[in-house]
């Protein structure tokens, strides 16, 4: 037996599996959010199906993961072998194989495999997923972000193993503080394949480089008094050399990584930024930090790289400093790219209800949220986001003045009276919930409309027809049952026909 003791909630993530493969289905998605623990769950599924006497494999998309997720498969004592050429550990014969998507490419074939787990699935590459297709295996992908179009096409379950709400209160991951600072201006830019070009991101991101440098540095002393650990998300090559200048012209070390630097010289900076005592304050990268980049005493991350419709790209992002560390009360999030209003809806409904199912979320350009809006939705004097249910700015300390009794923020969460019940979530939350209780209640679509409207006093954010389908809050569900009580209290009574 291994060392390896799983939470409660990986436990039922594993049964959850082995429910959906007993119900038919042999390509099952894993949703798991940053912190959960998705290489443990892995591991113990690897061991299990080993034990049982068959082969199983985990695919890997970079060398740098497979020896990461060797490691630890070492800490809990599993015997394994690496399928990859030149792998001082390339034992074939074991049961357990960790393999990169390279090397599965290359063989086109894995014989006798009984199980194959594919990580970060969001990423896969299309040899892998032809594989998969064409080969009679159990296949379990995970990801954080299941959110890239097709993958409803190649699994065809979902398992949540958890939500981000449960972990942040579980303690296995820091809280959000955001702050919507000077943002890169992206009108008229051109997009490729419906998101911005990188190249002109880069160029207008160099526009306000002393803005991102200058809020950093206000920042960090007011927050922690003085640097913290940091990494940078910035658009390009020339962006983050930019940006790693004018932070030394500061007088602050950011090291700026790329494609175009040596693996081995990257890595020797990846592990001097691992050090308590690095002399390296923040790392600069576009895509090398989103996954793989596992530092918890990272405690802030700075957004310079705007995306229209890269939800997968943005959740990935925040889950870099959302890793528990002692003494670490919140990850800090500074937004120059517009992206955390631009996928605040997404981002909420993420958070608090995981996957359920695959395409519906389907990365699309996103609406651009009004001028107003984005001054709405912060702290005047600081920038930060109002938090749901205080006036009070927790950063400054500015006190914001209500027009009404609810004060209405595109996207975030506002206090919404159900019966007796304060509903914790916003209009799109409430509306596509309410939605989905009338349509399960089979009711007329006016139903809704009604409930809806005597709830708020608005009109729903968006059509019947547009609503998600969610997972249905108690007081929601309470107050349906309530107002259908007193409507047949009130049919008894002879009030209404």
């Amino acid at each position: 037996m291994s060392k390896l003791n799983l939470r409660p909630y990986q436990q039922g993530c594993i049964e959850a599996i082995r429910k959906s493969f007993a119900a038919g289905h042999h390509r099952v998605m894993v949703y798991g959010p940053t912190g959960c623990g998705k290489t443990e769950i892995a591991a113990a599924v690897l061991e299990l199906t080993a034990n049982k006497g068959h082969r199983a494999a985990m695919i890997l998309d970079r060398r740098v993961l497979c020896d990461q997720t060797s490691r630890r498969l070492d800490k809990y004592e599993i015997d394994h072998g690496v399928l990859m050429a030149g792998h001082w550990r390339y034992l074939t014969y074991k049961s357990i194989q960790i393999c990169s998507a390279q090397t599965l490419e290359k063989r086109g074939s894995f014989p006798n495999l009984k199980l194959m787990i594919v990580d970060e699935v969001h990423n896969t590459r299309y040899s892998t997923v032809e594989f998969i297709k064409n080969h009679q295996v159990k296949v379990i992908g995970f990801s954080a972000s299941p959110f890239t179009k097709g993958l409803g096409s190649v699994y065809t379950d979902v398992v949540c193993g958890s939500t981000t709400a449960q972990l942040v209160e579980m303690g296995n991951l820091t809280p959000l503080r955001v702050f919507i600072a000077k943002e890169i201006d992206m009108t008229g830019a051109k997009k490729v394949g419906g998101e911005w070009s990188s190249a002109e991101a880069g160029e207008r991101g160099i526009q306000i480089t002393g803005d991102i440098v200058s809020e950093w540095i206000k920042k960090t002393f007011e927050i922690f008094g003085g640097p913290r650990k940091t990494i940078v998300f910035c658009a390009g090559v020339a962006h983050g050399q930019d940006l790693s200048k004018k932070f030394k012209e500061a007088g602050f070390n950011f090291v700026s990584v790329s494609y175009k630097d040596d693996e081995d010289a990257k890595q020797e900076v990846f592990k001097e930024f691992s050090r308590t005592d690095s002399h390296i304050h923040g790392l600069i990268a576009t895509d090398i930090l989103t996954k793989g980049f596992d530092q918890p005493d990272v405690m802030i991350g700075i957004s310079a790289r705007p995306f229209t419709k890269s939800f997968s790209s943005h959740v990935q992002q925040l889950g870099r400093i959302m890793r528990s560390f002692p003494g670490k009360d919140a990850g800090i999030w500074l937004d120059h790219s517009g992206n955390y209003l631009r996928f605040q809806d997404q981002w909420e409904d993420l958070y608090h209800n995981g996957v359920h199912s695959l395409d519906d979320g389907a990365e699309k350009p996103k609406r651009e949220p009004t001028k107003e809006e984005k001054e709405a939705a912060k702290c005047p004097k600081c920038g930060e986001l109002w938090q749901t249910k205080s006036d009070i700015c927790q950063h400054c300390g500015h006190i914001r003045v209500r027009r009404n009794a609810v004060v209405t923020v595109a996207g975030s969460m506002e206090e919404i009276k159900l019966g007796k019940k304060t509903f914790a979530g916003n209009d799109r939350d409430l509306w596509n919930q309410i939605c989905t209780l009338n349509k399960i209640e089979g009711k007329k679509p006016g139903a809704a409309y009604y409930f809806f409207k005597d709830s708020t006093g608005r009109e729903p954010p968006c059509s019947y027809e547009n609503a998600k389908t969610v997972p249905i809050s108690p007081e929601v569900r309470g107050e349906m049952m309530r107002r259908k009580i007193a409507y047949l209290n009130a049919v008894k009574k002879g009030k209404v026909a």
